[in-house]
């Protein structure tokens, strides 16, 4: 199975496969991909006559093959690119092209929100013969680390707590992301980092109330800054809906539950046990002493119930309501010996 990086160094060094084929759920790096094809392999004139792009619902796989053995006209090949291909009855008979391409055809096959079933003969054969690869879905854990290197290839510094913010209120949606970035830096293109102000002014996250920082408040001990935060949120509860706060106080908690079993290794060990950037290991440790696994299970079953109040579960109350009772539970919590 290739990767990305793989694959675009292949188009650009113009070492071409007969087949490519591309399944999975993260449309961002299927939409990079599928682009270079499209664009980068013919030149603007060739691809008049020598770039088909066909969708899986409105064809027979008949028709995919007959158009696959085409020879190309006035260039060495043609570029053939199957998109929707979940949806083309009987994929599994284009099995006969899989196994004799045509050599003047670059076929690429794009499966998108579904994976294909390696276990079935076409698939093995997928595995073996085609250059093939899958776009999942990134774990949050896994964003700000995604986002530092993405603010690389722009030319942007992203520190880890920026990073660890933008994840916190954007999610795992690379496009979106991505997006939010590069306005910013066409906005401020001699900007070299990305820094709180800058993320206020084009995103909209508030440097001295945002969620990301609600529940460090709250845990640190910080009860003058978390009882700002508390008024501010339940005064402007648009800024804060409560399914984001919990959200925050989620990852938080989940933290400090990892931090718990982590301390029982070698310090060398914590940020990997803990899914987290070393940047932030030391101050996550440092509160394990007062906040024990049994305090931290207690917290995460509040936020859990009222995460499902959030979204109306059993919940006539509004957000800035519920904020309030649940910060008065998570307070005994605190409070407990």
């Amino acid at each position: 199975m290739a990767d990305f990086n793989q694959i675009v160094q292949s188009i650009k060094n113009k070492n071409y496969a007969p087949i490519y084929v591309l399944d999975g759920e993260e449309s961002y790096y299927l939409d990079k991909i599928m682009e270079l094809f499209e664009e980068q392999i013919l030149t603007p004139a060739e691809r008049d006559f020598n770039l088909s792009v066909l969708y899986g619902k409105d064809l027979t796989w008949a028709e995919v093959v007959n158009a696959c053995r085409r020879f190309p006209m006035f260039a060495e090949r043609q570029v053939v690119i199957l998109k929707d291909a979940a949806s083309i009855s009987d994929f599994g008979a284009l099995l006969s092209y899989f196994e004799q391409p045509s050599p003047t055809t670059l076929f690429v096959v794009e499966y998108r929100n579904k994976k294909i079933d390696v276990r079935t003969k076409l698939g093995k054969l997928i595995k073996e013969k085609t250059i093939y690869f899958t776009s999942d879905k990134l774990k949050e854990d896994a964003m700000p680390s995604w986002i530092q290197r993405f603010g690389q290839e722009i030319g942007f510094q992203i520190g880890a707590r920026e990073a660890e913010m933008l994840t916190l209120y954007l999610g795992n949606d690379l496009q979106k992301i991505s997006n939010e970035i590069e306005k910013i830096r066409i906005n401020v293109p001699k900007e070299k980092v990305l820094s709180d102000a800058l993320i206020q002014k084009y995103i909209g996250i508030s440097r001295e109330y945002n969620v990301f920082d609600f529940p460090e408040a709250f845990t640190s001990g910080n009860k003058d800054k978390m009882y700002r935060m508390l008024a501010y949120f339940m005064s402007n509860s648009k800024s804060a809906p409560m399914v984001l706060v919990t959200a925050s106080f989620y990852t938080h908690f989940n933290q400090l539950y990892k931090a718990n079993y982590a301390s029982t290794l070698p310090e060398k060990q914590w940020a990997a046990a803990m899914g987290v950037s070393p940047y932030f290991v030391k101050n996550i440790m440092s509160k394990t002493r007062k906040w024990t696994l049994a305090k931290v299970e207690e917290c995460l079953l509040i936020v859990s119930q009222y995460n499902c109040k959030s979204v109306g579960i059993e919940n006539k109350a509004t957000d800035a309501e519920l904020l309030k009772e649940m910060m008065g539970k998570l307070e005994l919590v605190e409070a407990e010996g």
